[in-house]
């Protein structure tokens, strides 16, 4: 029955709505609306992420699903005390559920991508801003550009820490069998979609870099390969890029590695004229997952380096409860972090498009956003 208090519904109730939203939302405790229903296309998994709700101490959703003209999703979005819905869904069907949720009137945080590829993008971007902007929110959840973390580092750079930057690198080796829990889910079996999950999980890694890098990705040149066949169409790209006016780097995607140990390597490392960052997922006992930030810096006297400092810094990972917050303040109006413009997001689309297609040819990023092709 609806509620007289406002609240959100989760449209999705796969892995991640249980394993990261539920979490998140318990975190946030009175500073969450409370969560009124949720809908799946299957009866079964709306009934278990209830149930997850439930065991976590959240009050029990009501549940919605395809095959019940009462309890589908267009009687979901049809409650007035609904005002609110976090998108979960497969990533060609999030952009006609985002459509359809705006027009009726919620506000909207969809999870990354923003759509399967940069024409479809651009499509919904336009008709936000033309038809919904000025009345409704609508963000996209990409949780690594609000995990305070990187945030931090971005500060730390900005504010010089390790000078001028001259080079950057990010590199992701990820073991995906078929036995692994997300690739088992039906949608990401067989991709209709361009990268598979070069596209589904590549994205946070372009996200990380823009969040911490003073300017951002403007071209790159590069190659894709397919290696193991269920990762179909793609599972590794190699990037040269350019950055802003001076600087440069290398991008490094894989989802094809031969085994679960990967090689010793940090994930991101941003070079300056005045020392080095590193940034890595690492796991305390006392705080859990956290994004350990190494520093190390030159120190000089008379313009000759005479000794170097090394600071290491961990900060618990966070980034779903951030973004969650943060979206949530935007709804009531307030002040909020700059994090989740579908704008912004539809440039990580557009690094994973570009790297898919380049073939080793020069990619403009500009020009592929504002042209869609």
């Amino acid at each position: 029955m609806p509620s007289t208090t406002p609240g959100i519904a989760i449209l999705g109730a796969g892995i991640f709505a249980k394993e990261a939203h539920l979490p998140a939302l318990l975190a946030l405790g009175s500073a969450a609306p409370p969560l009124h229903a949720v809908y799946s296309r299957s009866e079964k998994t709306s009934h278990e992420f209830a149930d997850a709700a439930a065991v976590a101490g959240l009050p029990t959703p009501a549940i919605y699903h395809d095959g019940d003209p009462a309890n589908d999703l267009d009687a979901l979005l049809a409650r007035s005390d609904i005002t609110t819905v976090i998108v979960v869904l497969p990533i060609t069907l999030q952009p006609s559920i985002i459509r359809k949720a705006l027009a009726a009137g919620k506000h909207v945080l969809s999870e990354k991508p923003v759509a399967p590829d940069v024409a479809g993008g651009i499509s919904l971007i336009n008709e936000y801003n033309e038809k919904y902007k000025k009345n409704l929110v609508w963000r996209v959840a990409e949780n690594f550009e609000a995990e305070p973390g990187f945030r931090s580092v971005g500060e730390l750079i900005a504010s010089g820490k390790i000078g001028k930057i001259a080079f950057f690198k990010a590199t992701v080796m990820n073991y995906i069998d078929v036995d692994n829990k997300y690739y088992k889910t039906p949608w990401r079996t067989v991709p209709d979609y361009q990268g598979g999950f070069l596209l589904d999980g590549g994205v946070h890694t372009v996200g990380a870099l823009r969040t911490m890098l003073p300017e951002p990705l403007t071209h790159l040149s590069s190659f894709a390969s397919l290696n193991h066949d269920h990762l179909k169409p793609h599972d590794t790209i190699h990037a040269v890029v350019k950055a802003g006016s001076h600087f440069h780097g290398i991008v490094e995607l894989s989802f094809a590695g031969p085994t679960k140990s990967t090689p010793s390597s940090d994930y991101f490392v941003i070079t300056g004229s005045e020392g080095w960052i590193t940034v890595n997922f690492a796991k305390v006992e006392e705080a859990g997952q956290v994004l350990r930030i190494r520093i190390k810096r030159a120190v000089k006297v008379e313009g000759k380096p005479t000794e170097e400092v090394e600071e290491v810094v961990d900060i618990p990972a966070k980034g779903v409860e951030a973004e969650f917050a943060s979206f949530f303040d935007a709804v009531a109006g307030k002040e909020t972090l700059d994090i989740g413009d579908p704008l912004a997001a539809l440039g990580d689309v557009a690094f994973i498009q570009a790297g898919l297609n380049s073939g080793g040819e020069l990619v403009d990023l500009g020009k592929l956003i504002s042209e869609g092709k």
